[in-house]
């Protein structure tokens, strides 16, 4: 059993059919957008050769994701939060058709480009806040973090075999393939929500059918050390040091510009992830995951700073593979530590503020790379990237002592606590329950 425990947890899976249907439509949903990224960044390269082109890739997805990610929080603790997940996924099926139409017909536009990828986004966005609630409702609390933990490695997977499946599409049949995959796979996503069963927010504190704006996510996260520290963690992390704009100029400046190598960067943090994915049973039963967030987060920031300053193509996969397996702790811990801390009438807010943070902070973060690296250099970019983003998880760890302290519930049943739903109705009181911890 000692064994056993390091490996990963797959009970959700045989647990809970909803569960298993919602990861097998995720996991669809994730290896289309892999696709579809490479396509993206393939295609405004060609059309614009600048660091600054790829960078406007996370500012166009990052925006929206911002935007509609906040009122996809409000909308998840007001009404079924399952439907808001089915009308978003099929507005996303849509621009994942406009992707590939605009590929067949040529398009050079690249402002047209850039407004399908921030459409799908924009869907994305509104949606995620709702799906972040589905794991803690579909499995017993002892299985949250294991379920986190299974969604997260068939991200890794997809991040492993997308980029390789684009680069065999685009080199066969060209870019509109690559669009057209992720047009079945976000079907495929749509489809899997059939089983899942109908999911309003419980007790949720409403006004007139809508969330009392007085108290909104942010708010709600901020007067929690717990909850505040963790965000800022991941924030300073994926703000800070995000790569993969530089990708393409790293693989000019190093290796030639081969095509094969950008695909290897990529599926490099895959292999990092998996393997930490698959080895998460240690990450998923330990209780101390704040201060096991903060050590992969600083991890994170080292091993992209290395990356910036390897030279043979080892090196520079080797690092990329301990930033892709400190993120996927660093995830999996994260999103664990918020789902416990937040009662379910407010889990729509304070996830759409971590949908915000994790999703358009590394959005964000390209475009800062690519920016910065088009007046100074990308090694410059990464290797100053990676040591503040250390530096500031360094900060934020020295200055939270509840996060640092924090260890998860230990019940195996609902995962609103007492303690958890105390903390909407009295943050400071939560405050000085999770100090002492």
């Amino acid at each position: 059993m000692r064994k056993r425990v390091r490996f990963l947890d797959t009970r959700p899976l045989r647990s809970s059919r909803a569960f298993r249907s919602l990861w097998i439509g995720s996991a669809a949903s994730q290896l289309g957008g892999q696709i579809a990224l490479v396509a993206v960044l393939a295609q405004v390269w060609d059309l614009t050769g600048s660091p600054v082109g790829t960078g406007a890739i996370g500012l166009a997805t990052g925006l929206p994701m911002v935007v509609f990610g906040l009122l996809g929080g409000a909308l998840a603790d007001a009404v079924d939060r399952r439907a808001i997940v089915r009308a978003t996924t099929a507005g996303q099926v849509l621009a994942a058709a406009g992707l590939c139409a605009q590929a067949l017909a040529g398009n050079r536009d690249v402002p047209v480009l850039l407004a399908l990828v921030a459409l799908g986004a924009a869907c994305g966005a509104l949606g995620a806040p709702a799906r972040r609630t589905f794991p803690v409702r579909l499995l017993p609390a002892d299985q949250v973090a294991a379920g986190l933990a299974l969604t997260n490695v068939s991200f890794q997977v997809a991040m492993l075999g997308g980029p390789a499946l684009a680069g065999l599409l685009i080199a066969r049949w060209d870019l509109p393939a690559a669009y057209a995959a992720q047009a079945v796979t976000s079907v495929v996503a749509l489809l899997s929500l059939i089983h899942l069963p109908a999911m309003r927010p419980e007790g949720a504190d409403t006004a007139g059918g809508r969330p009392r704006p007085e108290r909104g996510g942010l708010r709600i996260a901020l007067r929690r050390p717990t909850l505040w520290g963790s965000l800022a963690t991941d924030l300073s992390a994926t703000l800070l040091a995000m790569p993969v704009a530089l990708f393409p100029l790293v693989n000019e400046m190093r290796f030639d510009g081969d095509p094969r190598t950008l695909g290897l960067f990529l599926s490099a943090v895959a292999v990092g992830g998996i393997t930490a994915g698959l080895l998460s049973g240690t990450v998923t039963r330990r209780r101390r995951v704040g201060l096991v967030q903060l050590a992969a987060a600083g991890t994170w920031g080292l091993a992209l700073a290395g990356f910036g300053l390897a030279e043979p193509l080892w090196a520079a996969l080797g690092c990329l593979a301990v930033a892709g397996a400190a993120d996927t702790v660093s995830v999996v811990t994260r999103g664990a530590l918020v789902q416990w801390e937040t009662p379910d009438a407010y889990r729509g807010r304070i996830s759409s503020v971590e949908h915000v943070i994790g999703v358009a902070g590394p959005e964000l973060g390209n475009f800062r790379g690519g920016l910065l690296a088009s007046v100074t250099s990308a090694p410059f970019a990464l290797v100053t990237g990676g040591l503040s983003a250390a530096l500031a998880v360094a900060a934020v760890a020295a200055a939270n002592a509840p996060l640092r302290a924090y260890r998860t519930p230990s019940t195996t049943h609902g995962p609103t606590v007492p303690e958890v739903a105390d903390a909407a109705a009295a943050p400071e009181a939560a405050d000085a329950a999770t100090a002492a911890r």
